[in-house]
């Protein structure tokens, strides 16, 4: 984890518990939470490239990316596997140094082109069965935010931040 230079997240069932809520006008409506995105700004804020790719095409995800400062949110993807690829090359990032978190079946897909496959407690049976790490926490329940500590912790970061605080924007 020490030599992780991107992580991908996909959002359903990673950054959300899954479920969708939508609006008369069709508006989708999504839950995030709040320990996620300081775990992600912590990140950032340590030098990690932090993407979101997502088969959904909420307006949701773009302005949760926008609210984080996430460079890279690409969504409508159809094809897990090029869209990963697109990006890596576009950072300059192989695959060793690219970590992904995912809930489902077509997160599997990325499984060749990632050196760290990451599941949620709750993720489907296959992708548990074959990721390299399944976290403690659920997808939108502080999942990421647990991998965030981990990161961090390995990197020698956690122990200040948990120590003194943090005294940026948490969002």
């Amino acid at each position: 984890m020490r030599t992780l230079k991107l992580l991908v997240l996909d959002v359903d069932g990673v950054l959300t518990d899954g479920g969708l809520w939508t609006t008369e006008s069709g508006e989708v409506i999504k839950r995030f939470d709040v320990r996620d995105g300081l775990g992600i700004r912590l990140l950032q804020q340590a030098g990690l490239e932090v993407a979101l790719l997502s088969g959904g095409k909420s307006g949701a995800t773009k302005q949760r990316a926008r609210y984080l400062g996430i460079h890279h949110c690409v969504t409508g993807v159809k094809d897990k596997v090029a869209a990963l690829g697109a990006l890596q090359r576009e950072l300059g990032v192989n695959p060793e140094q690219t970590a992904y978190v995912g809930d489902d079946l077509n997160d599997l897909a990325v499984r060749p082109v990632v050196g760290l496959l990451i599941a949620p407690a709750d993720a489907v049976a296959p992708l548990r069965r074959q990721a390299d790490w399944v976290l403690s926490r659920r997808g939108g329940d502080g999942a990421v935010r647990g991998l965030a500590e981990a990161i961090l912790q390995a990197r020698g970061l956690w122990t200040p931040l948990a120590g003194k605080g943090w005294r940026e924007r948490n969002d």
